[in-house]
């Protein structure tokens, strides 16, 4: 008899190849597609299609957007930092999917779930330690399982569909591909073998000769912290990133190329773009830059840095990342305020920011005036570099 398993399913080539592979195996595969925000309705409906013509026992779609945006985006945009200083963790939506697939296990009664992960990446470590977290849970890996016989994975994925009537998109026989609300991930092909990347690897971010000729300008509203307009207009968080997406993605911004240090301890090349993401980092930092104290804007990347690394190896669940989000909340009391960013290509900038919290001094300005006279000025620079002229008076010699 079959057995009822839930397969968190994306319609790429891993996954695809997971349906076949588990029904073979005495299985009856349910597929949930959780739609965090970055595909079409056209892409929604071919992956629909796809559970259908490999013959799943049901498939469900599922909102993810403002859930992606509450647990992830919010917090992540308090902290601040990328992985490694750039990564902005693109495929933290895979702890949402885990939740997803949770929900449909329990609406089934079965406490078996199937991932498309393979042995060598870090999206493994996420997706099993995340429904460990949640529960007692069977974990079937069907990529893990066929790369103890089969070095060539990718081939051997497409020949086992193709052989048995199941065609696979182009793109996906060079590259892997992710894309949710949050932006775009692609490795593969020549980006894993550190050459330039090829024509096809391109996601949403236009290159340069179709960059539009007119700057760029929008005003981000903030509260505690919080993205919550643009221009003006207020806007639930995940509609607002995906309409940043659309507007920054014509102007190629958000795409980087970057090495990082994985979990597993493999090196990992990408491709990233992350229009909406990098423009609202960039909107929150500015704001963030003139409205904290010189204490907080040093001590607060330490705990950032902490709280990133602990969501890109896995540990999405750690107390430790609910005890650093209580910080980074309380950092947000006074982020209250709008930020115009401004973009001509490539590269977007906070060109204005307005805030009731700006810590400006009433007498003074920065290299102009200063309601102090020479003789503190004068003061304050012998006891602040007290101990280097010290040492320095001690050892001149």
């Amino acid at each position: 008899m079959s057995k009822d398993i839930v397969l968190a399913f994306s319609g790429g080539l891993d996954t695809s190849f997971c349906v076949p592979y588990l029904k073979e195996r005495g299985w009856a595969v349910h597929t949930v597609f959780a739609d965090t925000g970055g595909v079409d309705a056209e892409e929604r409906a071919f992956i629909e299609q796809r559970a259908a013509e490999l013959g799943v026992a049901s498939h469900a779609t599922v909102d993810g957007g403002p859930a992606i945006w509450a647990g992830f985006v919010k917090p992540f945009v308090w902290a601040g930092e990328g992985y490694q200083g750039q990564y902005p963790l693109l495929v933290s939506d895979r702890y949402l999917i885990v939740e997803a697939a949770l929900e449909r296990a329990a609406e089934l009664g079965t406490r078996a779930i199937a991932h498309g992960c393979t042995g060598m990446g870090n999206d493994q470590v996420r997706f099993d330690l995340a429904v460990k977290s949640l529960g007692d849970y069977q974990i079937v890996a069907p990529i893990r399982e066929i790369q103890k016989e089969h070095t060539q994975t990718r081939a051997y994925e497409q020949k086992f569909l193709e052989e048995r009537g199941f065609g696979v998109r182009a793109r996906q026989q060079a590259y892997t591909i992710n894309e949710n609300l949050l932006g775009v991930t692609m490795s593969g092909g020549e980006i894993d073998q550190w050459q330039a990347p090829g024509a096809g690897a391109v996601g949403w971010c236009k290159p340069r000769a179709e960059w539009p000729a007119a700057p760029l300008r929008v005003k981000v509203g903030f509260a505690n912290g919080e993205a919550v307009s643009l221009d003006g207009e207020k806007l639930a968080g995940h509609k607002l990133l995906a309409k940043l997406n659309g507007l920054f993605a014509p102007y190629g911004v958000g795409r980087g190329l970057y090495t990082g240090d994985t979990t597993i301890g493999l090196k990992g090349r990408i491709i990233f773009e992350a229009p909406g993401l990098i423009s609202l980092l960039t909107a929150h930092r500015a704001l963030e830059e003139a409205v904290l104290s010189k204490q907080q804007n040093r001590f607060k990347p330490e705990v950032a840095r902490k709280w990133v690394e602990l969501v890109y190896e896995g540990f999405f669940h750690d107390p430790l990342k609910t005890d650093l989000e209580a910080f980074l909340a309380s950092s947000q009391s006074t982020v209250h305020g709008e930020v115009t960013l401004e973009t001509n290509g490539g590269a977007v900038n906070a060109v204005a920011v307005e805030s009731k919290h700006i810590l400006n001094a009433k007498g003074a300005t920065y290299a102009q005036s200063a309601d102090w006279g020479v003789a503190e000025a004068e003061g304050f620079i012998k006891l602040f570099g007290m101990s280097s002229t010290l040492w320095a008076e001690v050892n001149r010699g």
